[in-house]
């Protein structure tokens, strides 16, 4: 064989599993067509999160005033903040590829495809493997309606030459209400269309009902419960019609509608990996696909489509393969944040998903910050706490730093922490973050709050 593992895809699931596997011996190639970093580097969490803090950067000169700062009308300009994104986007690229190649992995720049189950069609090259890792992550869709053509996917938000006057944003995920903060952080009048009666599907409700009532302070005009129906074209302008028979005009239609796995041109069936109807590798808990030889990380999975999780798979198979420390990566009690303004992060089950008898308990205040802004702005905080064990089994937080503090709160969570190691723990003052070790009252308990209404 060639190489003793072939990755397919310079993600972040990809790059890390080479990397590794390279550094325990293995002869390695990897192969990327597009660009290093995958999504997460270039077309997502990182760029994105330079948008957010642009937006929030506004926002904090606005608060300035309440602290006696003279602030004049900031105006935004849209192409220096493009361009400073780029020029960081391209030294983090040339990272990921330095790493690559100082591992002693062996980098192709091209489209890879199965011609059998140990041989790849590498840009015209043949080449053979003893173990392969599909690693091609995913890409956006868009609804299947009339002129759905005319919208943009999160992919092209990270290029546009101007910021939108007037945008409308459909869907309610992560992606939907991240740049919903953004654009209309960053001045544009901003729609978001969504089916259900509350963003953030699948999140716990009570910061499912905090954000939409804290997005609507920061000017985003929701339409819950509302499907589109269709898009037409005016020259620039775009009318989107509502199923509530409503029609926007607005300058730009922006789907983020969810994601699909990148599995096109793979050839798979030649090598005869099987995939879900959605495309995605069907997968085994060690990663390996129903060809044994043949594993798959990262977002073509579609198990849990986050970038610490693609590295840590990616990082387990090469270890498992070629590192002599067999081991599988759990997506139990994985932390999670919504870069949204503000933003939420969370572990653990929410109230929905706690047993009978689990004690919730709650807080929601206005910071210290914004007691001086004026801002109307609210953070939340929530414990689920197991009623027999007194274990804390979910960490939920909406308010300025959640991501920052829950990824800490997320390592009590994972050792089995109690309510009762929360209580004894003495708080940062003053800060939000006490407020989580200083909750004594329970709200409610989950069974006895539903009979007792």
């Amino acid at each position: 064989m060639d190489f003793d593992l072939f990755v397919i895809g310079g993600g972040s699931a990809g790059v890390r599993c080479a990397r590794i596997a390279a550094g325990h011996g293995a002869r390695v190639g990897v192969a990327e067509a597009r660009f290093w970093g995958g999504t997460c580097v270039n077309i997502g969490c990182v760029p994105k999160k330079f948008m957010v803090m642009a937006a929030e950067y506004g926002l904090a000169a606005k608060d300035s005033v309440g602290f006696g700062w003279d602030a004049p009308k900031a105006k935004h300009h849209w192409a220096t903040l493009i361009a400073a994104k780029d020029k960081e986007i391209a030294r983090l690229n040339g990272i990921y590829q330095r790493l690559l190649q100082q591992s002693g992995a062996e980098v192709f720049e091209a489209r890879a495809s199965f011609i059998d189950a140990h041989t790849l069609d590498v840009g015209g090259k043949r080449i053979t493997a003893e173990k392969i890792v599909i690693a091609t992550g995913g890409h956006p869709t868009r609804l299947d309606i009339p002129g759905a053509e005319l919208g943009i996917v999160s992919d092209d938000a990270f290029y546009l030459a101007d910021c939108p006057k007037r945008v409308a944003i459909i869907g309610s995920g992560y992606i939907a209400v991240e740049f919903a903060g953004i654009f209309a952080g960053l001045g544009a009048q901003t729609h978001l269309i969504y089916r259900q009666p509350l963003p953030l599907r699948g999140f716990d409700e009570d910061l499912r009902l905090l954000l939409a009532e804290q997005m609507q302070g920061n000017h985003v005009i929701l339409h819950p419960d509302t499907t589109p129906v269709s898009i037409v074209a005016h020259g620039n302008e775009r009318s989107l019609a509502l199923s509530d028979n409503s029609v926007l005009d607005v300058d730009m239609v922006f789907f983020a509608t969810g994601r699909a796995p990148n599995v096109a041109g793979l050839n798979l069936a030649a090598a005869g990996v099987k995939t879900k109807p959605s495309g995605a590798v069907v997968v085994d808990e060690s990663m390996a696909s129903s060809i044994p030889h043949i594993y798959a990380i990262g977002d073509v999975t579609d198990r849990l489509n986050l970038t610490p999780v693609a590295t840590a798979e990616g990082h387990a198979v090469a270890d498992t393969l070629f590192g002599h420390k067999p081991r599988k990566i759990s997506l139990e009690n994985v932390p999670t944040a919504v870069f949204s303004i503000p933003p939420i992060a969370t572990v653990g089950i929410t109230e929905e998903q706690a047993p009978p008898g689990a004690k919730i308990f709650v807080a929601k205040f206005k910071p210290m910050r914004h007691q001086i802004s004026g801002r109307q702005r609210f953070s939340l905080m929530k414990l689920v706490v197991d009623g027999v064990t007194d274990k804390v089994l979910g960490v939920h937080m909406l308010g300025e730093d959640a991501p920052e503090i829950v990824q800490g709160l997320a390592v009590a969570v994972i050792a089995g922490a109690t309510k009762a190691d929360f209580d004894k723990t003495i708080g940062i003052h003053p800060t939000a973050a006490e407020e989580f070790v200083t909750l004594r009252t329970i709200t409610r308990v989950v069974g006895q709050a539903m009979a007792a209404q």
